[in-house]
């Protein structure tokens, strides 16, 4: 996070765009000494909150294009403010996908260090596996990421209903037939992703329908990319209603997924654009976790599950992408799914 002296830096260079680290320390009412000014205005480059251009003496600051991207945002505050009253970018923004993205990266420097380490570490773990005790893992991750994933689109199933479900077939009293296929269908999913580790790569628009058409089979869910207007509870936000521009748009997210080098990049870019660009009538969330999933288990990376993600701040810190494209908020939520499945299963 970024402390109230990091902020003020970053404010001041808003501010006064092009501002050396001397404008900076004789201008600004940061009371910190100029090596103090030097070290932070170095980190903040590593954060890529700011970026400089020149050398020496004539170095100049500037906010990073990215920031707007990953700036930490305050949800709790952010949502104190009713739908109607937020000031959001109300539809899709090409440019976020086709030149920010594709320009710079999500994660920092810091944030890429503690995921690496985070994958040394599931690596040492599963080296001392035998292939029946990671299947079995495998099998508990899965159960959890069905009943997760289900859960956050209204499911009411529990966790052990679940796994009642997927091991013995058994459905829960109470609970409707469509409510037992969405957890069956998800199993199916993910069992398909897994025998097939390397069909998602390079990721591609059928294959993305091919994964939404696994997920919502038996759901009279429609098939194939949206050709009508969607709307989105919570938020005023407008996905794109052309179908033509929808493909585009879908295509251009492959495109920038594709083209990142970072795994993680990858699989978190995956989950917050197809959510985004909302592709088809239903099944958007569920499909862009599915994928996520496909490419850290293409590169063997760990899987996550999303257990311990609570419903609401998923879909809050999801909105808050949708609205201002920032993705600092989803962003946590990954690293600490990550964390989590790596010290949980494996």
């Amino acid at each position: 996070m970024i402390n109230k002296r990091d902020q003020q830096i970053i404010d001041f260079i808003r501010d006064n765009g092009g501002s050396s680290s001397k404008s900076i320390f004789e201008n600004s009412a940061i009371s910190v000494s100029y090596a103090t000014l030097k070290r932070t205005l170095t980190k903040l480059i590593s954060d890529k909150y700011i970026v400089s251009e020149g050398q020496g003496k004539g170095t100049k600051y500037f906010l990073s294009p990215s920031f707007e991207l990953i700036q930490p945002i305050d949800i709790d505050k952010y949502y104190e403010n009713e739908i109607d009253e937020r000031q959001i970018k109300e539809t899709f923004n090409f440019e976020l996908v086709n030149k920010i993205l594709n320009e710079n990266s999500v994660f920092t420097d810091n944030e890429l260090n503690k995921l690496n380490l985070l994958q040394k570490e599931y690596k040492a773990n599963i080296k001392d596996l035998n292939p029946t005790e990671y299947q079995k893992e495998l099998d508990r991750l899965a159960i959890d990421l069905s009943w997760k994933s289900s859960q956050i689109e209204g499911n009411t199933y529990s966790l052990l209903e679940t796994e009642r479900l997927l091991k013995d077939k058994q459905t829960a009293s109470g609970k409707t037939k469509e409510e037992a296929i969405m957890l069956l269908n998800h199993k199916d999913a993910l069992d398909f992703i897994i025998e097939n580790k390397d069909y998602l790569n390079p990721l591609t628009v059928s294959k993305i329908e091919d994964i939404h058409n696994i997920l919502t089979k038996e759901l009279g869910v429609e098939k194939n990319l949206r050709k009508r207007r969607v709307g989105i509870s919570g938020t005023n936000y407008k996905p794109l209603d052309n179908e033509f521009q929808i493909k585009e748009a879908l295509k251009g997210a492959c495109d920038v997924i594709n083209s990142k080098k970072s795994v993680f990049e990858k699989a978190l870019l995956a989950l917050v654009l197809i959510s985004y660009i909302q592709p088809f009538m239903d099944g958007n969330k569920r499909t862009a976790r599915i994928v996520s999933n496909a490419i850290l288990i293409n590169y063997n990376y760990c899987p996550l599950s999303f257990r311990t993600v609570n419903s609401i701040d998923y879909k809050k810190a999801m909105l808050l992408f949708y609205e201002q494209n920032n993705i600092s908020n989803f962003k946590n939520i990954f690293i600490e799914q990550f964390e989590f499945a790596v010290r949980t299963y494996f």
